[in-house]
C-alpha cells in the first residue's frame, strides 16, 4: 500500500507522502514576511503565493530563473485550480509577476520560461519587454492523447532570454550522445565525427533547439511525483549546465513538486524554490533528502547526455558532483 493509501503496482516508484512525513517536511518549509537576505532563502523551499513572496526576495540574487509557470488551461494542481482564460487576461497575469523578476536577476544572469503553443504568444510578447529573447526550444513531448479534430499535441516550447549580452552558455555541457545507425569513415577508414565503443557507435551532437531525447515522468521511474505537468528531470538539468556554473543559485517562483531544486542540487549549485501548495513542496523536501543518496539523472552520466533509449543499459554511474 502506498503511502496515500492507494494500492499501486509492485515497480511503481511515485514518490508519496505519509501524514507523518508531511508534517516532517512542512516544518521545513519557509514563509517570508518581511525583506529575506540570500542566506534567508538559500538551499530552502519557499511556501506562498508568488505575488506574496516576490516582494520579500533579495535583489540581484539569482543567477538562473528557470519558470514553469501555468499554462492557460483549464487545469487541477491538488488544491489549486487554474481557468482557462482569454489571451489579453493571460498576458496581463504573466506580465504582473514576470516584471517582478527583473529585480532578482544578477546583470549575468539567464532564464527559461515554459510554455505550450497556446500560452507562447503571451510568454514571447511579455519576456521581450523585459529580457533579450536568444531562442525558442521546441521539446518532444511523447506522452499525451490523441485528438479526433485536429493533431495530437506532443510538442512544448522554452524560451530563453538573458539580462544582457554578457551571459553563460556552456555548449559543451550539453551535447547529446547519438547513436550512429549508418557510420561512415574518411578515406583511411577511421570513424568521422564518431567513436566506437563496446556498447556502439555513437557521436557527440552539439545542442539545438529541438530535444528529441526526453521522456515525460512515468509510474517506474524514480522522479515520479503525482504533479499533472511535472518536467524529467534530465530536461531541467540542460538548462542548468548550460546556463550557470557550479555554486550558482537557481530561482524556480513555479516549483511544483521539486524538480528545478532537486536538479540544482545534483549539479552542485544552490536553489531557491517557490510553491503555493503545502503537500507540492512537501514532495520536493522530500526529493530533495532522497538527492542525498540519489544523486543520479535518468538519462544523464558521465557527463553526458545520452539520446533516449541508447544509454547502454549496464550504466549505473552516478551524476559527477
Amino acid at each position: 500500500m502506498a503511502a496515500d493509501g492507494l494500492a499501486r503496482a509492485p515497480r511503481n516508484r511515485t514518490i508519496t507522502l505519509t501524514e507523518e512525513e508531511r508534517s516532517h517536511y512542512a516544518q521545513r518549509l519557509v514563509q517570508l514576511t518581511q525583506p529575506a537576505t540570500l542566506q534567508d532563502i538559500c538551499d530552502r523551499t519557499l511556501c506562498q503565493d508568488i505575488f506574496d513572496a516576490l516582494p520579500y526576495l533579495p535583489d540581484q540574487f539569482a543567477d538562473l530563473i528557470i519558470i514553469d509557470p501555468p499554462y492557460n488551461l483549464t487545469k487541477q494542481f491538488n488544491q489549486q485550480r487554474t481557468k482557462r482564460r482569454s489571451l489579453q487576461s493571460y498576458t496581463h497575469w504573466m506580465d504582473s509577476w514576470m516584471i517582478q523578476l527583473v529585480r532578482l536577476l544578477k546583470p549575468t544572469a539567464s532564464l527559461y520560461i515554459c510554455g505550450d503553443w497556446q500560452s507562447s504568444p503571451a510568454i514571447h510578447e511579455v519576456a521581450s519587454r523585459y529580457f533579450i529573447i536568444r531562442n525558442r526550444i521546441t521539446w518532444e513531448r511523447e506522452k499525451g492523447r490523441a485528438a479526433r479534430q485536429n493533431w495530437k499535441n506532443c510538442a512544448e516550447d522554452i524560451w530563453f532570454c538573458t539580462v544582457s549580452q554578457n551571459y553563460v552558455f556552456n555548449a559543451d555541457a550539453v551535447r547529446l550522445k547519438r547513436r550512429v545507425i549508418a557510420p561512415y569513415t574518411n578515406t583511411s577508414g577511421h570513424p568521422k565525427d564518431w567513436h566506437r565503443t563496446p556498447q556502439g557507435n555513437f557521436r557527440l551532437t552539439a545542442p539545438s533547439n529541438l530535444w528529441t531525447d526526453l521522456t515525460i515522468p512515468f509510474w517506474s521511474m524514480p522522479e515520479n511525483t503525482s504533479h499533472p505537468t511535472q518536467k524529467p528531470e534530465k530536461l531541467v538539468a540542460k538548462l542548468i549546465l548550460a546556463s550557470s556554473q557550479a555554486n550558482a543559485v537557481v530561482f524556480d517562483p513555479f516549483l511544483g513538486s521539486g524538480t528545478t531544486s532537486v536538479v540544482a542540487k545534483k549539479l552542485s549549485r544552490h536553489y531557491v524554490g517557490l510553491e503555493i501548495d503545502s503537500d507540492f513542496a512537501c514532495i520536493a523536501e522530500k526529493r530533495l533528502e532522497l538527492a542525498n543518496t540519489h544523486p543520479r539523472i535518468q538519462g544523464y552520466s558521465d557527463r553526458t547526455f545520452w539520446e533516449r533509449n541508447s544509454q547502454p543499459w549496464q550504466d549505473t554511474s552516478s551524476v559527477s558532483r
